[in-house]
């Protein structure tokens, strides 16, 4: 990463303006001569511009390569049925990264010994829109399902490469190969095959309803899964869940040519303007972001700085139990950093 490394910031829509001030009030306090573009899309970019994602946010996307993004409201009816979904195909962000980890004094099933992350395939399977048809008489509807060799083989392979940079030793490659057998079937024909490619690393297939039974009972078996479109979602809201809820869980969009982090939880328009929101989840992106930027380091630095926070329940928002407010929990993590 060079000194003048500059990200583009998209401060999005509700709680977005909020919490992107304290993630950037953070970032600003590690003194990584970062520099930001501020580019709108969403409900805000609508208002300005008239459309929500305006080809200048695109062009800024494009050109720095980096994005940090607060949540998007998408209206019903209007343009793209999701602008998260319309990012990732525009920038073919194929990797979606979702960790989720124990963190102390959260309202949390797990307080301890939860520490994996979701793989989900990004472009391709139930999401990509095709083919959806409802009968004229409104009693039959259709979707085009959709899984090639090349996408399989890309994920599998990022999950395979991120266990082996991030010293993980084990990846679970989740399917419904035994009823999806022309889809799910050839995921996993080839995640065997690049899975073969990497023998240090364990690999094993587990069917998705098992998988996830298996995440409620016994989350701490499991690394890195590695899974579809479909799967993908439901599987990293499951985690989310199991360590305390979506304010703690951070999500990377990574491609060959741009990455965009995001929280990823929603916009929470009801909570708007109190500043009371939970910045954990697009500060915890900031850290896989100077991860993708080569600073490791700095990356875990960030973390401990919020772990830390958390032992301390230092200035701690609502949602955590605490009676600080999002601003102050930020400040409470630039002190330990």
């Amino acid at each position: 990463m060079t000194q003048n490394q500059t990200i583009t910031v998209i401060r999005g829509d509700g709680i977005g303006p909020e919490i992107m001030d304290a993630a950037l009030y953070v970032l600003d306090a590690m003194k990584l001569g970062l520099q930001y573009e501020e580019a709108d899309a969403g409900m805000a970019a609508l208002e300005k511009h008239g459309e929500l994602l305006p080809a200048a946010t695109m062009d800024s996307i494009r050109r720095n390569r980096v994005a940090l993004k607060s949540p998007l409201t998408t209206p019903v009816g209007e343009g793209f049925s999701s602008i998260n979904v319309e990012l990732r195909k525009r920038f073919d962000l194929y990797a979606n990264v979702r960790p989720a980890k124990s963190f102390p004094n959260t309202k949390s099933r797990f307080p301890s010994g939860v520490d994996l992350i979701t793989v989900r395939e990004n472009t391709e399977g139930a999401y990509i829109g095709e083919g959806q048809m409802t009968s004229e008489d409104g009693q039959i509807a259709t979707l085009t399902q959709k899984v090639t060799r090349k996408g399989s083989e890309r994920i599998v392979r990022y999950a395979f490469d991120l266990a082996r940079s991030t010293g993980r030793k084990k990846v679970t490659v989740v399917h419904k190969a035994n009823i999806l057998k022309s889809t799910s079937g050839l995921f996993l024909k080839v995640a065997r095959e690049v899975a073969a490619q990497y023998p240090e690393i364990q690999c094993n297939e587990m069917i998705v309803d098992n998988c996830c039974m298996q995440l409620v009972m016994k989350p701490e078996q499991f690394d890195i899964i590695v899974t579809t479109n479909l799967f993908g979602d439901i599987i990293s809201d499951l985690c989310a869940g199991l360590v305390g809820g979506l304010g703690l869980a951070p999500g990377a969009n990574i491609g060959a040519d741009a990455a965009i982090f995001e929280a990823v939880h929603g916009s929470a328009p009801d909570i708007a303007g109190k500043g009371i929101a939970n910045p954990c989840a697009l500060l915890l992106a900031v850290g896989q972001m100077l991860d993708h930027l080569g600073k490791p380091d700095e990356a875990a630095r960030l973390r401990h700085a919020i772990v830390a926070t958390l032992e301390a329940k230092d200035s701690l928002t609502p949602d955590l139990g605490g009676e600080g407010n999002t601003m102050s929990f930020a400040k409470a993590i630039a002190g330990r950093l």
